[in-house]
């Protein structure tokens, strides 16, 4: 599991074993933190786009529940990067 280290933590038993074990430590918490940096950029692009049209983050998702539009953080950060005319659309919705 150390192919690929420098040194001596590719053929130095100890310090490869030391080395494997804070490397798959940090795989598990990589796994958990990659679900919060996603949201978080889903957040961001739902926000540009929502204030392109003149709301905020957070007034666009109070509406968006208001309004009984389910539709989840991925799918609204992928209309606003993508699809502008559907997003705008939603936001048209919800302005109602």
């Amino acid at each position: 599991m150390a192919k690929g280290y420098y040194g001596a933590r590719k053929n130095v038993w100890t310090v490869a074993k030391n080395a494997v074990e804070k490397g798959l430590q940090y795989a598990y918490v990589g796994r958990k933190l990659r679900k919060r940096q996603f949201r978080s950029l889903w957040i961001q692009r739902i926000n540009a786009g929502a204030r392109q049209h003149g709301m905020s983050y957070s007034a666009f998702m109070g509406q968006l529940s208001k309004s009984g539009i389910e539709l989840n953080r991925k799918v609204l950060a992928d209309l606003a990067m993508n699809h502008p005319d559907a997003f705008k659309a939603v936001v048209d919705q919800i302005k109602k």
